[in-house]
């Protein structure tokens, strides 16, 4: 299934929770160092996500962070009760398994793919406590940039059947 057609189906699950979005097209983008040309003139909270998965237990993480934030995997891991070393990248294989997406599309708007809440997720507590009227996201494809306000996104995530990890990254 081409990104155009997943972003249909997100956009389609989105309008049936009432949640209204605002979108920015741009060329396509790999990193998020590509994509702020485009987007840094949005006002609120663009994201950065990181699809891991914890190598002691099999489990994925889906983390959601401030795109300017860096993250040190040791920390993030003892912070999940994963054990320190125990994150790494998964692989893209696996991503396109769970969410129905590819390296530079990862986002957490395509947990509604993953109908058996296999894929945890990890949300930087800035996105919700930070006071942005609207947080940015890839709509399943890295030629455009999705906006939504937090209380929509959290009720988005919720209506997935995943309960986000709330993680402060300060």
């Amino acid at each position: 299934m081409a990104s155009t057609e997943k972003r249909k189906e997100l956009e389609a699950y989105l309008k049936g929770l009432n949640v209204e979005t605002v979108c920015e097209e741009h060329p396509e983008v790999f990193t998020v160092e590509a994509m702020m040309p485009y987007v840094q003139h949005l006002a609120g909270a663009h994201s950065k996500n990181l699809f891991l998965k914890d190598k002691k237990k099999k489990s994925l993480w889906l983390v959601t962070i401030l795109h300017n934030r860096q993250v040190n995997l040791n920390d993030l891991a003892k912070k999940l009760g994963a054990g320190s070393g125990n994150l790494r990248f998964a692989d893209e294989g696996i991503m396109m398994e769970k969410l129905k997406v590819g390296q530079g599309c990862v986002t957490p708007l395509a947990l509604f793919y993953d109908k058996q809440g296999d894929v945890k997720f990890v949300l930087d507590s800035n996105f919700v406590d930070g006071g942005h009227e609207i947080i940015y996201f890839h709509p399943m494809t890295n030629t455009a940039t999705m906006g939504i306000k937090p209380v929509d996104f959290l009720h988005f995530v919720k209506e997935t059947g995943h309960e986000p990890i709330i993680v402060n990254f300060d």
